[in-house]
């Protein structure tokens, strides 16, 4: 016969031998007691250790850990941009600025308004002290020194509001230059000359210098594991070498589009190779206390009470062992709990098995 002949006919053998084995028991139970009725032959296997879960790959950007949308803090009109996108900043350094003339006619608004206050309060205060020697001679009267003291008071209100506009309007000029407020490199430029922006409104975007991470996308059934394993990294402009990953940062809650939960995973060996916006593949492996074993997909039983296998115990009987199913393979099931290495178990007919029952075990071996 040739070798074709034999890899299409060796499960018909299998069930013929299982069937002859079936009748010759069925021909021993006439002449035997009622034990020998039970003495079913049934094929079984080990099951095997197997790894817990395959490793999750997922699509990667690189990007900073701070990355600031700086905006201007007064309205105004831009008259001059200084960088350009991708462009390295030092802390202070200016960006942009917005035309200063309405805020120098504040300022200098601010600065007269603020010396007719301090001559105010010195005339103010100049009556209080004349007001004062004249009640104390007792040549004017209370409510006349009660009127001064006021008007005293009145005028250094009004000094100290003066001061605090001209503080404002001070302000309100420096804001008119925006700055930097870290080193970095400006990754978008919002703004060009001759726009008018509102106060808030995003100008330039700087990525900050210091720690790279990796910004992922988790599906909804893996975002419970996203830190319970070894997480890689590997750039796709050199896949031969890989970076370690740390998950940093998870969303609370999915997008509303993709139905996917922001990660961020930081990269804890990074070198010069690795820059910002680079595409990389962050590879998860899960890793676990709990024992995996891999069952044929035969041997899996369930007739509504979840999924179990047909155990062989040291008399020869069949007991029923539920399992825990975790995934499924191209011809195998990976199971927790029930089962043990050194465990056999049916891999044939299970549908018709029953609890307690005696069997013959046979192997692949011994048909």
């Amino acid at each position: 016969m040739t070798q074709f002949s034999k890899s299409v006919f060796s499960p018909l053998l299998i069930v013929a031998a299982l069937a002859g084995f079936s009748l010759s028991a069925c021909g021993k139970s006439g002449e035997g007691s009622g034990d020998a009725q039970d003495d079913r032959p049934v094929l079984v296997t080990n099951p095997r250790l197997a790894a817990q879960s395959q490793a999750r790959e997922f699509v990667a950007t690189i990007r900073p850990r701070v990355e600031s949308d700086l905006g201007f803090r007064v309205t105004g009109k831009v008259v001059k941009r200084f960088v350009q996108t991708g462009q390295k900043v030092k802390a202070g350094e200016p960006l942009a600025s917005l035309d200063e003339n309405d805020f120098r006619l504040q300022k200098e608004q601010a600065e007269a308004e603020h010396a007719a206050a301090k001559m105010v309060v010195a005339q103010a205060l100049g009556d209080e002290k004349r007001a004062l020697a004249l009640r104390k001679n007792g040549w004017t009267t209370d409510a006349t020194l009660d009127r001064i003291r006021a008007a005293a008071q009145e005028a250094r209100g009004r000094l100290q509001r003066a001061e605090r506009a001209l503080e404002l309007a001070g302000n309100s000029l420096n804001y008119a230059t925006l700055r930097a407020d870290g080193d970095g490199v400006v990754t978008q430029a919002l703004i060009e000359p001759g726009q008018v922006v509102a106060a808030g409104q995003t100008a330039i975007r700087l990525a900050h210098s210091g720690e790279l991470e990796a910004a992922v996308a988790l599906p909804e059934d893996f975002a419970p594991l996203a830190d319970k394993g070894a997480a890689t990294l590997t750039l796709w402009s050199n896949k031969a070498k890989s970076y370690r990953a740390k998950l940093r940062e998870l969303s609370p809650s999915a997008d509303a589009a993709s139905r996917t939960f922001a990660a961020r995973y930081a990269i804890l060996n990074p070198d010069s190779a690795v820059a910002l916006g680079m595409s990389a593949t962050l590879s998860i492996a899960a890793n676990g206390a709990e024992q995996m074993m891999s069952v044929p997909l035969s041997a899996l039983y369930n007739q509504g009470q979840g999924p179990a296998v047909w155990k062989v115990d040291v008399d020869g009987r069949l007991q029923l062992a539920p399992v825990k199913l975790v995934r499924f393979d191209s011809d195998a099931a990976l199971v927790s709990g029930g089962v043990a290495p050194g465990d056999q178990i049916v891999v044939l007919g299970v549908h018709k098995l029953e609890a307690g029952r005696k069997v013959r075990v046979m192997t692949r071996e011994t048909l």
